[in-house]
């Protein structure tokens, strides 16, 4: 029973303990924060989602805003991604920030803060693809949101992709 514990705590204090949603984020930077799950991390810009070790690096820290998308407030798509799990040797916060990114629903809030200035966002839908699949990062041509996270937790075997439209214009 120990060992089960210790295995799966961090995704038990997830669900037992959510982390408290910080109100008064600083005024320089970028962060998301997603009310209904409890999510909320500050995003790394500029992160290069083809190389493993540099995204490995950047998601110790927070959410990676996809190198070459858009940033929150411009037209285009801004793509984010995160661990729904990590191992536990190297367990920290962000090992499991979009650990429940698969409860979001229609119409859900999604928040990001650049720079003192909320753009907020509204959950359209949300699919599950093969992991080769990268066509959602290479089309920047919709104005909207995308976060990514591995799925079934544990695995990097398929993606869960949640789009999510402006709730008004930029």
């Amino acid at each position: 029973m120990v060992v089960f514990l210790y295995l799966f705590w961090p995704i038990v204090r997830i669900y037992l303990f959510p982390p408290e949603i910080q109100q008064n984020l600083p005024s320089f930077g970028t962060y998301i924060t997603i009310p209904k799950i409890h999510a909320q991390s500050p995003v790394i810009i500029g992160v290069d989602p083809a190389n493993q070790t540099v995204y490995d690096e950047a998601l110790k820290h927070g959410v990676a805003q996809a190198k070459g998308t858009s940033l929150p407030g411009q037209k285009g798509t801004v793509y984010l991604f995160a661990h729904s799990s990590g191992p536990i040797w190297e367990e920290n916060y962000f090992n499991t920030i979009f650990l429940r990114l698969g409860e979001l629903q229609k119409g859900d809030l999604i928040i990001v803060r650049r720079n003192g200035k909320d753009y907020d966002y509204r959950v359209r839908e949300e699919k599950t693809v093969d992991s080769t699949q990268v066509s959602y990062l290479l089309n920047n041509k919709k104005t909207q949101l995308i976060l990514q996270t591995c799925t079934p937790i544990g695995t990097s075997l398929y993606r869960l992709l949640v789009f999510a439209d402006p709730a008004s214009g930029f």
